[in-house]
């Protein structure tokens, strides 16, 4: 409907040039929205206003104009000017009906595009160093991610979801120390446990499985080779448990990829020496420096120290060259906010190694604040004590720490209360979207236990004439809205978005469903209503999955 009236408005516009009553047939872009009140109508656009400028006259007289000679559509009840000069257009309810039948044609596609045009995007995300269990913060970027991935592909993008573990260089030396002190402790020796290692107990938990499996004598081996075999077990240990808690979490990805497998295949090396043939790289000081100042950063990176030990920036460049080498159009990293500044000089290389910077975007996931009845969790990072991703999901389930991670916008602060989230009340949002398809489930079946056969009416849409009231109106009117729901969150990358509008959705119906009764003494307009409903949960399932979360048919 708005690219219809779209273009009536702006063939009205041109007829109005040919009858001396628009100065210029330079047709500004102009936008079509739905007004905050229904007072205003159904669709209104700004095309007046945005035209002043270049017709030079008062937006009402463009507006008058333009109604003066658009083209009559048997949908559209009246079309007034309001305000400054839009154009608001009142719809019959009639002009919404085919959206039920849109609905339950589509089905799991409703929603679908190829907004996308199949371009190529690797969405890497989590990507957490096998050093320790995944965290809250983890959590939110693994859901902001998936969302985000699930998102493109229903818009008609080609996804790829990666993994990129990070089991080579100084932390998983770390953690090897970590455990090798850990294991002489439990050998009985005496040692002063350094401050920058790794604390908590799963330290302690992997140091007790590596003495049982090497043997009591483990732990008078050289420490270098000893600290290997910590560092190996422990981060395959570790990461084998990420997996895990990801794949319970309802997170897969369709690769992992191994940083060490780039120092293993030369490439790093590699990409060092092409870019310092190209000028890029310059040794200063004893050690390897790349240009990125050049190139939007604010100071020149090392990526190999004088010591001769590469930067994680380093093994950065070429994995990113590695990934656009696979044929993605746009790389899109989801990282932490802590990672902020990291962003030019990662930049700065993709367009050093030939790519355009736009193919290149970072999503910052803010922090959460956990919560219990509103009050702080308290965690001890210090200590190695926090609070897990397996934490969560053992509390509260997947869907509500799904459904709350992605609730508000990832680039704001987000309160997370745990008690909020294991709610069966309208004041735990999954439980508020969720209610609606279990509901509507539970009223679907009644109706056909009542009058068996009758869902193959309600499936076709039958008698949508009958949906005349404002309530059921609004709901068509939200339904309709959903593609374009899923644009906007593709082209922003905001999973919220989808979010919000499952709760409007959910709001909508349940005022809907206070006042109307869905099952009648008129069979007629309880197969519209039934269709409706069902058209509902049709695209709340949709919703939901693309944000990862299940729509129970009982609760």
């Amino acid at each position: 409907m708005k690219h219809i009236i779209k273009n009536r408005v702006l063939a009205a516009a041109r007829k109005a040039v040919d009858a001396g009553m628009l100065l210029s047939d330079q047709m500004p872009d102009m936008e079509i929205e739905a007004p905050k009140h229904d007072s205003q109508g159904d669709l209104s656009t700004n095309f007046a206003m945005v035209s002043a400028g270049i017709q030079k006259m008062a937006p009402k007289k463009i507006a008058d104009a333009v109604i003066a000679h658009i083209q009559p559509m048997d949908w559209i009840e009246k079309i007034e000017v309001a305000g400054p000069g839009f154009i608001n257009f009142f719809l019959k309810p009639s002009a919404w009906h085919p959206v039920v039948d849109q609905v339950l044609a589509a089905d799991e596609q409703y929603g679908a595009s190829d907004f996308g045009k199949k371009e190529r995007v690797q969405v890497e995300f989590v990507s957490a160093n096998p050093t320790g269990p995944l965290h809250v913060g983890h959590g939110r970027g693994a859901a902001v991610g998936d969302a985000v991935g699930n998102i493109l592909r229903f818009a008609g993008f080609r996804v790829s979801k990666e993994y990129y573990i990070n089991d080579s260089g100084r932390q998983i030396r770390t953690l090897g120390t970590s455990v090798w002190y850990r294991l002489r402790e439990l050998a009985g020796q005496s040692v002063d446990f350094p401050e920058e290692c790794y604390k908590g107990e799963y330290i302690k938990d992997l140091a007790r499985q590596v003495l049982d499996r090497e043997g009591p004598d483990f732990s008078n081996r050289k420490a270098d080779d000893a600290i290997a075999v910590c560092a190996r077990y422990a981060a395959g240990r570790i990461l084998e448990q990420i997996r895990n808690d990801l794949a319970d979490f309802g997170v897969t990805f369709d690769q992992w990829f191994s940083e060490q497998s780039l120092y293993d295949s030369g490439r790093v090396q590699q990409t060092l020496q092409d870019l310092k043939k190209e000028g890029r790289v310059y040794e200063k000081d004893g050690a390897l420096w790349f240009r990125t100042q050049d190139l939007g950063d604010e100071k020149d990176r090392v990526v190999v120290r004088s010591n001769g030990r590469t930067t994680y920036f380093a093994s950065d460049i070429a994995y990113h060259q590695e990934k656009y080498e696979r044929g993605f159009d746009r790389v899109i990293d989801v990282w932490g906010a802590d990672h902020h500044g990291y962003i030019n000089r990662l930049a700065a290389a993709v367009m050093a190694l030939g790519n355009k910077r736009e193919q290149f975007q970072v999503i910052l996931v803010q922090l959460v604040n956990l919560l219990r009845k509103g009050k702080p969790v308290q965690m001890s990072t210090r200590a190695g004590e926090f609070v897990t991703l397996k934490d969560i999901v053992d509390e509260v389930g997947t869907d509500a720490a799904r459904f709350m991670f992605l609730s508000r916008s990832y680039d704001s602060g987000l309160d997370f209360d745990l008690e909020v989230a294991k709610q069966k009340s309208s004041d735990n949002p999954v439980y508020y979207v969720q209610y609606v398809h279990a509901r509507i489930t539970g009223i679907l079946a009644k109706a056909t236990a009542l009058q068996p056969g009758m869902d193959m009416d309600f499936k076709q849409g039958r008698h949508l004439s009958k949906l005349v009231a404002p309530e059921e109106i609004q709901v068509i009117k939200t339904l309709a809205g959903f593609p374009e729901q899923v644009e906007k969150s593709a082209a922003t990358c905001h999973p919220h978005v989808i979010f919000t509008y499952l709760m409007t959705l959910a709001s909508v119906f349940h005022a809907y469903y206070n006042r109307h009764k869905v099952i009648t003494e008129d069979t007629e307009l309880t197969l519209a209503r039934l269709s409706l409903v069902l058209a509902v949960k049709k695209v709340i399932r949709n919703g939901l999955s693309l944000l990862g979360v299940s729509a129970p048919e009982r609760m």
